[in-house]
């Protein structure tokens, strides 16, 4: 076979077909790749330009899923929230509840920042922050309850223990999450210290 005839066979042969990916499919990349861009560089600062180039995609594309930028952060959050409610459960606090949170963070670091670091700096999506705090608030107390009498104590720690367990949780990814098999355990001594505090002395 000549070389001539060797290079128009090659130039012949049929292209690697692209795969297309089905509109689910594009979505969760499109929302995969938002959530790891405004976690860098938060909501006002991130570009929907910045979002198609991580993603890997035109411009056009993004508005092919998504009608603006607003729309695809609360996409990206409503993400985040739906993947924590399910690797947490919503209805008690027990021994499984720290752990869980740990793992769902992990799982997700970036959608666990903007929910609980970034979303609640904004003002047109922090009601979605304030409704979980309060929920948690509210479930927290419930089972507060249960060990801290009645009374403004029992309020305190209500409303503090939500709030630390976030920050405490926050705090350990930031610091590359050291100890993975011990960090509940160490999480869940701080909160029964504020569980104690709370406790009125004799």
């Amino acid at each position: 076979m000549s070389t001539e005839a060797g290079q128009s066979q090659h130039e012949a042969a049929p292209a690697q077909p692209v795969r297309r990916l089905r509109r689910a499919e594009r979505r969760e990349q499109i929302l995969d790749a938002a959530t790891r861009t405004f976690a860098r560089a938060g909501y006002i600062a991130t570009g929907l330009d910045d979002i198609a180039a991580e993603a890997e995609l035109t411009r056009a594309m993004l508005y092919r899923h998504f009608d603006s930028k607003a729309d695809l952060y609360r996409a990206v959050l409503d993400r985040a929230c739906a993947r924590l409610a399910e690797a947490t459960g919503a209805d008690d606090f027990d021994e499984s509840a720290i752990p869980a949170l740990l793992r769902a963070a992990a799982a997700d670091p970036d959608g666990f920042k903007l929910l609980f670091r970034y979303a609640a700096r904004e003002p047109d999506f922090r009601e979605l922050i304030d409704s979980i705090t309060a929920a948690s608030r509210e479930v927290g107390r419930s089972n507060l309850a249960r060990v801290i009498p009645e009374g403004p104590w029992l309020d305190w720690a209500a409303n503090l223990i939500p709030a630390f367990t976030l920050e405490a949780v926050i705090a350990w990814l930031d610091a590359g999450r050291p100890d993975p098999d011990q960090a509940a355990e160490r999480i869940t001594a701080a909160v029964h210290g504020v569980m104690a505090a709370a406790h009125p002395t004799a």
